[in-house]
């Protein structure tokens, strides 16, 4: 497999991650409803294709990491849904305003896989890693974790700063992290930093 390298081509405060084995692309979170064109030209800008990005994941389903999912959808990005994902799909209409000029995302194209199909999945596109189920910011969070250690945890919450969550998913959601090898976490929000076994016990 190629050297993976990580772009960052998000706006409005929140990071969303191209992950790129050559020219074979993963897109984690996809973009603030009514803003595709943003999200668009930061791919420009980066020289990274629409046609390169074999699926777009997002990290859950709130506005901010997949308000674009299906603008993405309709430009040709395939979306990877994780199978607890699912259900939260159509809730986050619910969060949206028609001055947000959101596209609602449809069923139809999906590519829904449980989390243990994962691993495959991402090597058929040269990317060795999977995705974890990491709920604590919400229930349908999951987590991309590559294996040189580099994990997009979306919006999960440091274990020292939980607030609203409940500390005990939380921190089990970090535990996992660690214990598969995460190394160095990349937020949607915010800069990459060092994990470490301290941070969830």
């Amino acid at each position: 497999m190629p050297p993976l390298t990580i772009v960052n081509v998000g706006y409005r405060s929140t990071h969303f991650w191209v992950i790129s084995a050559g020219t074979s692309r993963l897109l984690v979170d996809l973009g603030w409803p009514g803003r595709y064109g943003e999200l668009a030209a930061n791919l420009r800008r980066m020289d990274i294709p629409l046609s390169e990005i074999r699926y777009g994941l997002a990290t859950h389903y709130h506005i901010d990491h997949a308000g674009a999912a299906q603008d993405l959808k309709n430009a040709g990005v395939p979306l990877l849904v994780v199978d607890v994902q699912v259900g939260a799909i159509p809730l986050m209409a619910h969060h949206i305003k028609p001055a947000d000029n959101y596209t609602e995302i449809v069923p139809d194209g999906n590519v829904v896989i449980p989390c243990a199909e994962s691993r495959a999945l991402l090597a058929e596109i040269g990317i060795a890693g999977e995705i974890l189920h990491t709920p604590g910011h919400s229930p349908d969070s999951v987590s991309l974790l590559l294996d040189n250690g580099a994990a997009f945890t979306g919006d999960l919450t440091r274990p020292e700063v939980v607030a609203h969550e409940d500390p005990a998913v939380v921190a089990a959601s970090w535990r996992l992290l660690r214990e598969r090898g995460a190394t160095t976490v990349y937020p949607a929000h915010g800069p990459t930093y060092p994990i470490h076994g301290e941070d969830v016990i």
